[in-house]
């Protein structure tokens, strides 16, 4: 039985992530392009813009998670956004979403953030449930608009 381990990623793990980030971008309707992954993850890395966590089983990448950094005026304090959570195919259903997940809310803790916020597709329910079963709770009082409106 292999074990699941989930780690802080490295710039050492770049060609790894970004094989994972395509496929990532894949579920959501995207051309592949492993390449243009890597140069969007090597910016993010270089310019201290996101926190990423690898998860592994065995020596193989299955999964990660990616963190960006924000503030909340409100509240003045740190807030990060988990903006992307992925498992590819070999490691559904063993529980390595909620390890990720779990990575991002100890690491949020850890560096004093007050809040960790995410989002995901309204169809992406098998996400959905992951995070209320994790006890994620819905937030219904905040209005979103995407794209940016033309002014």
């Amino acid at each position: 039985m292999s074990t699941i381990h989930i780690r802080q990623a490295l710039l050492a793990d770049i060609d790894a992530l970004s094989v994972l980030f395509d496929g990532y971008r894949q579920f959501y309707g995207r051309e592949s392009d492993v390449a243009a992954a890597k140069d969007f993850l090597l910016d993010r890395i270089n310019h201290g813009e996101s926190v990423m966590f690898v998860a592994h089983e065995g020596s193989d990448p299955i999964g990660f998670a990616q963190l960006y950094p924000s503030f909340s005026s409100v509240s003045l304090g740190r807030i990060y956004i988990l903006n992307d959570l992925f498992v590819a195919e070999p490691g559904r259903r063993k529980g390595v979403g909620a390890k990720l997940l779990a990575a991002s809310v100890d690491f949020a803790k850890a560096v004093g953030a007050i809040r960790l916020a995410l989002s995901t597709a309204n169809t992406n329910t098998k996400a959905q449930a992951l995070y209320e079963a994790q006890g994620w709770e819905r937030d219904d009082d905040f209005f979103y608009i995407y794209p940016i409106p033309e002014s």
